[in-house]
């Protein structure tokens, strides 16, 4: 993986990029996650955990897209110790993810399985803000935003899917001439999607 952004500016807030891959169509079904950290216009720090599903059923389709397997996750944390690790960084934060439907719907799930409650931020879906910043483009797939970008990682590994994700939101900030990432709703019509204890709120665009 070759990520290497320039600084932009000043991020006061903690912004954070994350991923999930899943083991099968569940979305309760976390096997890994991936965090990337953005402070002062880079990304700065880039973790991933395995994470054992409390079901452990791996379908053919989500091995062969991820290459996790059951004996990948035998010994690992479960979904309530390995977010718990990374309760400071994330309470309150900005959080970015590409189709965050889908990541974010993997959270709540994994979090409802538990019967945890929810944390408290706010979230980006870094695909909805690259439909409206880079229009022009033929795909908004991580992959082919990554290539346009001359990035080069291992998609669907969950710590560089989410390190590619906070290198583009980097590059998005600076196309629209926002001083930090989480400026960027407030310039292309989003409202940020929220995370609180009482449920949650999608990121949503305004049409036109």
């Amino acid at each position: 993986m070759s990520i290497r952004p320039r600084r932009f500016g000043y991020l006061s807030l903690t912004t954070i990029a994350i991923d999930f891959e899943t083991a099968n169509e569940q979305r309760g079904s976390a096997c890994s996650v991936g965090l990337a950290w953005i402070e002062e216009g880079r990304v700065t720090r880039v973790e991933e955990r395995l994470i054992r599903p409390r079901d452990m059923r791996f379908s053919g389709m989500n091995i062969a897209i991820h290459g996790i397997r059951p004996e990948h996750v035998e010994d690992a944390p479960e979904f309530p110790e390995v977010m718990d690790e990374f309760y400071d960084d994330i309470s309150g934060a900005t959080m970015i993810a590409h189709n965050a439907a889908f990541d974010f719907s993997v959270w709540r799930a994994s979090l409802d399985l538990y019967r945890q409650s929810y944390p408290e931020l706010t979230y980006l879906c870094s695909l909805k803000m690259a439909q409206r910043i880079w229009p022009h483009f033929l795909s908004h797939r991580l992959n082919l935003i990554a290539e346009h970008l001359g990035l080069h990682f291992m998609h669907h590994n969950a710590a560089e899917d989410a390190a590619v994700c906070a290198a583009a939101a980097i590059e998005m900030a600076k196309a629209v001439k926002a001083k930090a990432v989480e400026a960027i709703p407030a310039l292309i019509g989003m409202t940020p999607g929220r995370l609180t204890a009482k449920g949650y709120a999608p990121c949503t665009c305004r049409k036109g």
